[in-house]
């Protein structure tokens, strides 16, 4: 009888699954599985660290929608991408991690790497197990992607021994099939119809789509602004759902719209330290919060109206019912959209100001106008990004890979990878502080291995900036462990094949990021920018 061996099967079922990708750094633990992949015909892309392997799946999910897999071999493999599966739990984010594991002949011998990793993770992800028969290698995966699926989603983990990857199984062992939902949930018409009323009695709407709005519903998002005539604002994953200079979407008045505001409609918006608990919104206001996870509505701000369905669909159904609508202008609108002009123009001054080196304003208006809208850009650092990610003009839902409500740095190389993995023809860019880039800055060896021309940007001030202006408001008498110093990141980038550029003088930015992109390589662009004090509300309610 023709054989296969368990690493082909989990391949097969992971194609059932629609993975065309995974992502890797090889080791001896993980063998079967790589060399099933291979048979199978699924894409491995390898990395040097095992943490971008892992964030890099979480952004092929968020790209498409698909599960992200990382394979990694086992022990210190495996314990390389939690901090990565953390911050895809975070932001609720679908993906598998692969463990390899000792064969479970060594089980308690002290092998090589051997360690029981599901209980390290299960405090991190929806659901973690040991396969430990082969021919149950497709009913294990399917458990745990039922998981990766439900409600937003979120991380889960599985490992494999050794020798269930290598054993052999006939070639038609069954493999699970029609085993999880595959629709987007809705709401029912009732609720549907009393959501639209309050939506069209509002005086003074505001709409919010934040972490849990997937790309889906973008298109039906506008069309519900321009029907109500309403202000809207994205944060996290949903940035980009609006195109860039739409007159509705706002930019820089989100807490002026929340205190004005007599209805609030939430999708996908956690209220976390990103948006001020909630508590900037108005105490009359109305708050109608929808998400796909029963336990984000009402969390730190009381929902009046909760509803559990996917914010995409639910909006999708809002603009098929045919009774929204505004005529003519909000004077609530036309105010904020002249303080958002009047914000802009400060914004604007303040990038013109005269600076010996370059200003984080100026830095951030350059790399929004040479990125522009159809590139995807991750982004990956602190005070740099949150000033950057206002200027930026990229308009597809999901196109701004940032690392969401967990904070951490050092998913910019994978994001992007996984980005150029998705979408080879797209420009595709990474936006670092100094202290982002040099956690896994090694990865442009990956992207001259695998010739992908992705740009990197450092805005380099030579500080932990963010945590100096909070550690200068505690203790302005005793600083430490803040300065890195302005290093030559981009002499590292050259040497290892790619193009790298030094920027010190506002008026070199554009022309070094155009030869870096017209060089066809790997590039990074070290811009030297002025160091700002700036008080963070990060740590604080």
């Amino acid at each position: 009888m023709d054989k296969i061996h368990g690493g082909q099967l989990l391949a097969r079922a992971l194609r059932n699954e629609g993975v065309d990708t995974v992502f890797t750094l090889t080791g001896g633990h993980i063998i079967g599985i790589l060399d099933g992949c291979v048979q199978e015909g699924i894409r491995l892309v390898d990395v040097r660290h095992e943490q971008t392997a892992a964030h890099a799946a979480e952004a092929y999910s968020r790209l498409t929608g698909k599960l992200g897999v990382v394979a990694v071999t086992a022990g210190p493999g495996v314990t390389n991408t939690l901090t990565a599966v953390m911050n895809a739990q975070h932001s609720g984010t679908p993906m598998l991690v692969l463990g390899g594991r000792h064969p479970i002949q060594q089980e308690h011998t002290g092998g090589l790497q051997e360690m029981d990793h599901p209980q390290l993770f299960r405090s991190t992800t929806r659901f973690a197990a040991t396969a430990w028969e082969t021919t149950r290698l497709g009913e294990y995966l399917v458990a745990a992607v039922r998981n990766a699926f439900a409600g937003r989603g979120g991380p889960v983990f599985l490992d494999i021994p050794l020798d269930v990857q290598t054993s052999l199984v006939a070639n038609t062992t069954p493999l699970p099939e029609h085993y999880r939902s595959t629709e987007p949930s809705g709401a029912d018409a009732a609720t549907i119809d009393e959501i639209a009323e309050l939506l069209a009695a509002a005086e003074r709407p505001v709409l919010f789509a934040g972490s849990g709005f997937r790309s889906g519903g973008a298109k039906a998002l506008v069309a519900l602004a321009d029907a109500l005539n309403s202000p809207a604002y994205v944060n996290a994953g949903a940035r980009g759902a609006f195109p860039r200079g739409h007159p509705l979407l706002g930019n820089r008045t989100r807490s002026q719209a929340f205190a004005g505001a007599d209805l609030v409609l939430a999708l996908g918006v956690d209220w976390d330290f990103r948006t001020g608990y909630g508590r900037k919104i108005a105490a009359e206001a109305t708050v109608v919060q929808v998400d796909a996870e029963p336990t984000r509505i009402g969390w730190n701000r009381a929902a009046h109206r909760g509803i559990v369905a996917n914010p995409g669909r639910f909006v999708e159904q809002l603009v098929a019912h045919a009774t929204i609508a505004y005529e003519g202008q909000r004077e609530w609108t036309n105010q904020l959209q002249a303080a958002e002009a009047e914000r802009l123009a400060m914004a604007n001054a303040e990038a013109d100001a005269p600076s010996e080196l370059v200003s984080p304003q100026f830095f951030g208006r350059a790399i929004g106008d040479f990125f522009g809208t159809d590139s995807i850009v991750a982004v990956d650092g602190g005070d740099i990004v949150a000033t950057t990610a206002k200027w930026l003009q990229v308009s597809t839902a999901g196109h701004v890979l940032e690392p969401g409500p967990a904070g951490t740095l050092g998913t910019g190389p994978g994001f992007a990878l996984a980005a150029k993995a998705v979408y080879p023809n797209k420009r595709v860019g990474i936006v670092f502080g100094d202290g982002g880039f040099g956690f896994h800055g090694m990865e442009f060896d990956t992207y001259v291995r695998l010739d992908m021309p992705i740009i990197g940007v450092v805005g380099n001030d030579g500080v932990w900036n963010n945590i100096k202006s909070f550690h200068r408001m505690f203790y302005p008498d005793r600083l430490v462990a803040t300065d890195l110093g302005r290093r030559p990141y981009h002499d590292m980038v050259e040497a290892l094949g790619g193009h790298g550029e030094l920027v010190t003088s506002p008026d070199q930015l554009l022309p070094a990021l155009e030869r870096a992109a017209e060089s066809g390589l790997p590039a990074l662009v070290n811009v030297h920018i002025d160091e700002t004090f700036r008080a963070s509300s990060n740590y604080s309610g």
